[in-house]
C-alpha cells in the first residue's frame, strides 16, 4: 500500500510539473494554445497570469517531493499538499473548466486516500 501511495503521489507530482511547463514556459506556443484552447492574442493577453499559475503549480510538486523525500515523516507533509491539489483542482473545475476536477483533484484524491489507508 506504501508503494502505491508513494507512486500516485509522485505521479500527481510529476503532472503539476507538466502543468509548470505548459503555464510558464508554453503557453504562448502553438502546444499550450492548443491544449488550453486559446486563441494568439489571448494567450498573449494571459501570459503573465499563467505564469503566475505555474509557479503555484511548481510549489504543490516541490512540496509532493519535499514529502516523499521525507518518508514515514512526511505524512502530514503529503496529507498538506495532496490536500491543497484537490481544493486547487476543484476550484478550478468549478471557475475554469471541469476537466480540471478529472485531471488535477481526482488524482490527488486518490493518491490522498492511498497516503492516509497507508498510514494505519
Amino acid at each position: 500500500m506504501q508503494i502505491a501511495a508513494a507512486a500516485l503521489t509522485a505521479l500527481v507530482a510529476l503532472l503539476h510539473l507538466y502543468f509548470l511547463v505548459l503555464e510558464m514556459f508554453l503557453w504562448t506556443k502553438p502546444y499550450g494554445r492548443r491544449v488550453f484552447g486559446l486563441t494568439p492574442e489571448k494567450a498573449e493577453l494571459t501570459k503573465s497570469l499563467a505564469m503566475n499559475q505555474g509557479l503555484y503549480n511548481g510549489f504543490l510538486a516541490a512540496g509532493l517531493a519535499w514529502g516523499l523525500l521525507a518518508g514515514p515523516d512526511g505524512y502530514v507533509v503529503k496529507v498538506f499538499f495532496l490536500s491543497c491539489v484537490i481544493i486547487a483542482g476543484v476550484f478550478g473545475a468549478a471557475t475554469a473548466s471541469r476537466k480540471i476536477l478529472w485531471v488535477q483533484a481526482v488524482p490527488g484524491a486518490l493518491a490522498l486516500a492511498l497516503v492516509c489507508a497507508s498510514r494505519v
